[in-house]
């Protein structure tokens, strides 16, 4: 089945499988924790029994998507001693304290008040539980903090030297957290972990008030979710610019690949689209703005842009990759600011639970944040080739010394139990989500001011 493939890029693909079924469930559970804490704090501040009811459905979901998160990451570090043993030899120094204050810190912190929020609602005080959603709320933060300024550091590395071995050690801790790429990475990924939330909380919404236009906890998940799409959306739109105008500055063969420019020019175009053919460097059949990409990427039109044919072709990237993974990754972007306007107007014009095309729309949008996640990761990884610490070491020189059939065997284990385990999970989660949020059970002393706030939410506009 693999025989065509050598060792090193079974482990490639190895890493890539495993990563794009692990990043799926951190993009969700970091936004969802949040939004659990929102809620809990509503409850409190308002005693509308509506976010009670919100709180109890989602936390079961997040539980699942949680212990998912957890065993998927397990499973894909290990990697680092099986297949890139050579890679954890000589960046060990730098990685493994990263990775290591991620465990002692911010899954130490989820783990310890995760019992607590998942079992102690009728165990503990109001406030203490409250306490104990919030704790892992910032643990998931400081988990993405963690994991991305290790990601950063093989993007952009600094604050590093060499020791008599070949290693990287530390010569700068606060150089080698706060990497040049840190903290546009963070706030990127931040953010596109609050629109997959919020996609896949609009999108449940919108398939009960399909069903039931009157249903209380379906309309305030809806125009929760909607805010956040109006808000964040546009955000991200100006934080992915600056993170672009970062890689631009420090790996422009990235941005090279992602915008097709395989020739240095100035005004150079914006490709829309086209095929990049790497063996004869030109995009074909290109649908292109002139000027456009250079304003983009320079913000002046008749800037000079940076293209592969600076770089020697042994350090060009998988072109065609990074350049439609991009596209689907923006195009994705697009289409939530597109639905967040929308949903602001039909809001404006007191439409927005009575709209059944926005509904099946935002149904149909559920899952593209997990989309555009994967396709942002593509970019950054792919983009990054030959490179597994950029510039200084290559992917190739990283793996282990091991036969191609040993990984192809555990990639066929893990493609098989992946699909069998995070599968079944999977179908919990979504059966989970299409029972009705406005039938959560409660305690007796909110169920009387459920009827009467539901009542009161019918009759208005939040």
């Amino acid at each position: 089945m693999f025989e065509s493939f050598d060792a090193l890029t079974l482990a490639r693909f190895q890493f890539a499988f495993t990563v794009a079924f692990h990043i799926i469930f951190p993009a969700f559970t970091i936004g969802l924790a949040s939004y659990l804490a929102v809620l809990e704090g509503l409850y409190l501040k308002t005693r509308n029994p509506v976010y009670q009811k919100l709180f109890r459905y989602w936390v079961k979901i997040f539980a699942v998507a949680f212990g998912m998160g957890v065993v998927s990451g397990i499973v894909m570090s290990y990697q680092f001693g099986t297949n890139w043993s050579v890679f954890s030899d000589r960046a060990g120094p730098v990685i493994g304290p990263l990775m290591g204050y991620e465990v002692l810190t911010a899954f130490f912190l989820e783990a310890g008040f995760l019992g607590v929020m998942l079992f102690g609602m009728n165990k503990v005080g109001e406030r203490l539980h409250f306490f104990a959603t919030l704790m892992v709320a910032i643990g998931t933060a400081i988990s993405a903090f963690w994991i991305l300024s290790a990601n950063s550091w093989m993007q952009t590395p600094a604050g590093f030297g060499m020791n008599d071995v070949g290693q990287f050690i530390v010569t700068d801790w606060w150089a080698v957290i706060f990497n040049p790429s840190f903290p546009y990475r963070l706030a990127h990924m931040l953010l596109a972990a609050y629109l997959t939330t919020a996609f896949v909380v609009g999108g449940v919404a919108a398939w009960h008030l399909l069903r039931d236009r009157a249903n209380a906890a379906a309309r305030k998940m809806f125009s929760m979710a909607m805010w956040m799409a109006l808000l964040v959306a546009p955000l991200q739109v100006v934080v992915g610019d600056l993170h672009g105008l970062n890689t631009q500055e420090h790996q422009p063969a990235k941005v090279a690949a992602m915008e097709g420019h395989f020739k240095t020019q100035t005004r150079a175009p914006l490709y829309l689209f086209g095929l990049p053919q790497q063996d004869t460097a030109e995009v074909k059949y290109g649908l292109a703005i002139p000027g456009l990409g250079s304003l983009i990427l320079k913000h002046d039109v008749n800037a000079e842009v940076t293209g592969l044919d600076a770089f020697p072709r042994d350090e060009w990237p998988p072109v065609a990759i990074v350049f439609w993974a991009f596209r689907l990754m923006v195009g994705i972007g697009v289409l939530m600011l597109v639905i967040g306007i929308w949903s602001g107007i039909q809001r404006w014009r007191g439409k927005l639970y009575d709209s059944p095309l926005l509904h099946r729309v935002a149904v149909l949008s559920a899952p593209i944040g997990f989309v555009a996640v994967i396709a942002g990761w593509v970019v950054t990884e792919v983009g990054r080739q030959p490179w597994v610490v950029y510039g200084l070491m290559r992917t190739a020189d990283a793996a282990s010394p091991i036969a191609r059939e040993g990984v192809a065997g555990s990639l066929l284990a893990f493609i098989v139990v992946y699909f069998l385990v995070f599968g079944a999970g999977t179908f919990y989660i979504v059966r989970k989500m299409a029972g009705n949020p406005d039938k959560v059970n409660i305690p007796d002393y909110a169920k009387k001011q459920h009827a009467m706030a539901a009542e009161r939410m019918y009759h208005e506009e939040d």
